[in-house]
């Protein structure tokens, strides 16, 4: 089996589980427990949280609230910062923001979608053009999981600040986090993470946050990490996090360099007579997004599968949704013939030479077979 589907979720890595698996057969107890043993497991949350926010923040500056997700974390700095006026995001957020927005308007916030490039990347300009006196919150992912283009979020951040300086700046960087070089600046407010996207496990995320700002809790309690985000932590998960974390970082390098070289083969491989390429070339490697124009990209990630391949038609988190064309794709001004055909091909530092010289083999067969039916 060809395993392309990393922006999906990851195999958990196996060094992570083992170092973390003492938090589930040995230092099980609760963290909110007032006995040395409980207190001990507290002090290793915080020791995950201080290793986890070393990577990419300023302790001094940011702050961080573990979740069960990434989509919780989107979830928290949209309903918590975009309280009051308008909100602005764009058309290409993956869905735990564009449906957490969509349901503020349904709640009585304006909403504005700011328009995206070709690429995938947000409009600088249609999103400046946006914002005014009123807006609460602007939230810009940092990078697109359909199309792997990446937002100078640094940038957008300090323009938003400098037209309104009470506005809050999120970004969700599922898909940035461990994959590639950034450091959090001093006019992004809120980043969400997620674990499963970089060898960890399902089940936990974290929204980064600057220690000073105010921010509504999501999930009531009992009042846990501060009362920000109640309910017993799950230990195991994020202590597996912060090892996974600290692994990618401490090879960061290696796996972009080694990431980049798998993506340019791949690519290389594939018949440009059958493909065209949506992502751009100064995205993150890590995504791949092509189209098979005329076809339907369904159709060709089951052939695939069934050769032994594994890939993805866009974000897995949208495949329950009853829409045939991608919205973010659309929004690229890709046309419907060719949005159909949509397929996300996505790398982990796990991944071989062999595997994405045998993927493009495969494809490419797959693909060309389909139009000699076709026609």
């Amino acid at each position: 089996m060809i395993y392309l589907d990393n922006a999906a979720t990851t195999k958990p890595d196996r060094e992570c589980l083992e170092a973390a698996q003492q938090f589930l057969t040995e230092n099980y107890f609760n963290p909110s427990a007032l006995y040395a043993e409980g207190y001990n497991v507290q002090l290793s949350l915080r020791e995950a949280g201080k290793n986890i926010l070393s990577c990419v923040a300023d302790s001094e500056r940011f702050g961080i609230i573990f979740t069960s997700c990434g989509t919780e974390a989107d979830n928290q700095a949209v309903f918590g910062g975009g309280r009051r006026g308008n909100v602005v995001t764009t058309l290409g957020e993956h869905s735990a923001v564009y449906s957490a927005v969509n349901e503020l308007k349904q709640r009585g916030i304006e909403v504005r979608f700011a328009e995206l490039n070709s690429d995938g990347s947000v409009n600088e300009e249609s999103l400046l053009s946006l914002i005014d006196n009123k807006t609460s919150l602007v939230s810009v992912i940092h990078v697109n999981n359909e199309t792997g283009a990446v937002n100078d979020i640094s940038k957008l951040a300090a323009q938003v600040k400098a037209k309104n300086k009470l506005t809050l700046f999120h970004s969700d960087g599922v898909q940035a986090f461990g994959k590639i070089p950034f450091k959090l600046t001093k006019d992004i407010d809120m980043y969400s993470v997620s674990a499963h996207k970089i060898g960890g496990v399902k089940g936990c995320g974290a929204l980064i946050k600057r220690k000073n700002l105010i921010l509504a809790p999501y999930i009531y309690g009992g009042g846990q990490q501060n009362g920000l985000r109640s309910g017993t932590e799950n230990v195991f998960a994020i202590k597996n996090f912060e090892f996974a974390v600290l692994k990618r970082y401490k090879n960061l390098k290696d796996n972009l360099e080694k990431v980049k070289n798998l993506h340019e083969i791949l690519w290389n491989g594939l018949d440009k007579s059958l493909f065209s390429r949506i992502s751009p070339d100064t995205g993150s490697p890590y995504i791949l997004c092509v189209g098979a124009d005329g076809l339907r990209g369904e159709t060709i990630l089951h052939e695939v599968d069934d050769l032994g391949l594994i890939i993805g038609t866009g974000s897995a988190c949208a495949s329950n949704d009853k829409k045939r064309f991608s919205r973010t794709i659309l929004a690229c001004g890709i046309t419907e013939s060719l949005a159909d055909g949509i397929l996300r091909l996505s790398f982990s530092p796990e991944n071989s030479q062999k595997e994405v010289e045998e993927a493009a083999k495969i494809l490419n067969k797959v693909v060309e077979n389909r139009k000699q039916v076709m026609s």
